[in-house]
């Protein structure tokens, strides 16, 4: 069984920088996905990035292309969304997911995936 906890959300101004971190426990296979998506409301919920376990391959939306960077630290199995230039836009609910399902690798396939955490506010003001 996964469980994925988010933590780092908060409120910045636009333009700011913010790191949330997933910590995530149960087995994951090499070629396991891990990503984050996010949900403002009244919208849709919009995969953003995805990660492949062993780090081989990374995909981001366009919304958020050289602005955000996942990353992946196996070590102690925690996923990291690195938010810079942050917009107005950006404000939303921010969830973890994790899928073994090697072929749901675009953020676009988020929304499939089997494992979700709880998710944590990113609030982006002017």
């Amino acid at each position: 069984q996964v469980l994925l906890v988010e933590s780092g959300g908060g409120s910045v101004q636009a333009g700011g920088s913010l790191r949330l971190s997933c910590a995530a426990s149960g087995n994951f296979a090499a070629t396991s996905f891990m990503a984050w998506a996010r949900q403002a409301p009244g919208k849709q919920r919009e995969g953003v990035a995805t990660i492949r376990y062993d780090k081989s391959h990374t995909s981001y939306s366009d919304s958020v292309e050289g602005r955000f960077t996942i990353s992946l630290d196996d070590a102690t199995n925690t996923l990291y969304l690195q938010m810079n230039d942050l917009k107005l836009a950006d404000s939303a609910m921010y969830y973890c997911a994790a899928d073994d399902r090697y072929w749901l690798h675009l953020p676009e396939s988020v929304g499939r995936f089997a494992s979700w955490g709880q998710g944590i506010l990113v609030n982006v003001s002017s």
